[in-house]
C-alpha cells in the first residue's frame, strides 16, 4: 500500500471543503464535532506520526553513524529508538488506511443551482357582487 502523506491529505480536505486548511481549522473550532473535525484530527495525527518517523530515523542515524562506536550503553538507546520508530510507523499506517477509506467515500457536493424563477401565484380576484335580484313585492299578484 502506498502511504498517504499529510500534505496529500491536507490537499484532499481542502478540495472537499473548498477552503485552505488553516481556514477550515479555524472554522471547525467554533462548530460542533462533525466530519470536518474528524478529518482534521486524523490529519493532525498523521502529520504528528510523520514527524515522529523523521525524528526517530534521524536519531537512529546519529546513533549508528560509521564513525561512532556502538557499545553496550548505546544498545539500549538503539532499541528504544527502533521501538519508537516502529510505533510511529504503525500510527502512520493506521491513520493513512483510515483516512484513505474515509476520503474515498467522500465527494464534494456541487453547489446548489439557483432555482428557476417561478411566477408567484396569481392573487385571487375579489368576489364579484351577487347579481341584483328584481324587486319582489310582498303583495300577491292576481
Amino acid at each position: 500500500m502506498s502511504h498517504l502523506t499529510s500534505a496529500w491529505v491536507a490537499g484532499r480536505i481542502e478540495d472537499l471543503y473548498g477552503a485552505p486548511l488553516a481556514d477550515l481549522q479555524a472554522h471547525a473550532r467554533g462548530q460542533a464535532p462533525g466530519m470536518l473535525s474528524a478529518l482534521l484530527g486524523m490529519h493532525g495525527t498523521l502529520a504528528l506520526a510523520e514527524r515522529g518517523i523523521d525524528l526517530h530515523r534521524d536519531q537512529l542515524a546519529r546513533l549508528i553513524h560509521p564513525e561512532r562506536q556502538v557499545g553496550l550503553p548505546e544498545v539500549s538507546h538503539l532499541l528504544d529508538g527502533v521501538r519508537r520508530l516502529a510505533e510511529a510507523v504503525a500510527v502512520r499506517d493506521v491513520q493513512a488506511k483510515s483516512l484513505d477509506a474515509v476520503l474515498q467515500s467522500l465527494a464534494r457536493v456541487p453547489a446548489p443551482e439557483p432555482s428557476p424563477a417561478t411566477p408567484s401565484p396569481a392573487v385571487p380576484a375579489s368576489p364579484l357582487p351577487a347579481p341584483a335580484l328584481p324587486c319582489q313585492s310582498t303583495t300577491h299578484s292576481r
